[in-house]
């Protein structure tokens, strides 16, 4: 039975008998839909590998202990292309985006019955294809190496950065905004003069935040070829190197700390 508020008193009320209806036969459409899941995962599953799981994966952790320390000098050169990878990846992104979100905020796009939905179809675009996948098809158009995990990562991290800045401009204050064009100024010196600084520093703070979450997804372009420690871990895993693959999985973890740390430490001295 829902509250509602009548004169500041909380009173209860009982639902309609319809809504009362609908409510429950929305829960037996969920019921249903998660029972007809469950039915299709469970037709499609390899049971006997599902008990056999702990066995094997106790097995495996066997393996991988203890870590090979002595292979942590050959992993320097592809950390660094990682942390390269992403920073330069960051840096590409911010360029384009910071137009992007112009054109997609309802206060500065110049039309918003075109100019605004190409914008916003940018975004999408670029938000709904994971690093991963942008990383696969870059890899087999310019060939494998570290500038297809810049590509990526930049193509990825646009639609992000975009996104969140456009939300940004779209919360500014409008008083200096109108005070500025009051003066006469032009479209560009409203933006530099009365929207920029407002959106400078959320701009840094995502600009930091999305840096720190490419030093992640850039662990793992080299599986597919996109240069990097994920180069390294791929390599390990084929010839069965458990103890260099914890090797790596612990010089990851290590990074993502580190990066974590930094980001955290730059936008808080930033907001």
């Amino acid at each position: 039975m829902p509250v509602r508020h009548a004169a500041g008193v909380r009173v209860w009320q009982r639902r309609a008998r319809r809504r009362q209806l609908l409510v429950w036969l929305g829960w037996l459409a969920g019921t249903l839909l998660i029972v007809a899941s469950w039915q299709g995962i469970a037709a499609n599953t390899m049971w006997n590998f599902v008990w056999d799981a702990p066995a094997q994966g106790a097995d495996l952790l066997a393996r991988m202990v203890p870590p090979r320390w002595a292979y942590t000098g050959r992993l320097w050169r592809p950390l660094w292309d990682t942390i390269n990878i992403a920073t330069l990846g960051t840096l590409a992104a911010l360029v384009p985006a910071v137009p992007i979100a112009l054109l997609a905020a309802r206060n500065t796009t110049p039309s918003a019955v075109l100019v605004r939905p190409a914008a916003l179809l940018l975004i999408v675009s670029s938000r709904s294809i994971n690093s991963l996948i942008w990383a696969l098809l870059l890899v087999s158009i310019i060939g494998p190496g570290v500038l297809a995990g810049i590509v990526a990562i930049a193509l990825r991290s646009i639609g992000f950065v975009a996104k969140l800045l456009y939300e940004a401009i779209e919360e500014i204050d409008r008083a200096p905004v109108e005070a500025i064009t009051a003066t006469g100024a032009g479209r560009a010196q409203v933006v530099t003069f009365g929207i920029a600084p407002q959106v400078l520093p959320a701009f840094a703070g995502i600009s930091v935040f999305r840096w720190d979450i490419n030093i992640r997804e850039s662990t793992v372009l080299g599986l597919v070829g996109a240069g990097g420690i994920g180069l390294e871990l791929q390599s390990s895993v084929n010839v069965l190197a458990w103890p260099q693959v914890t090797m790596i999985f612990i010089l990851i973890l290590a990074t993502v700390v580190v990066s974590e740390a930094i980001s955290a430490r730059v936008r808080h001295a930033i907001i």
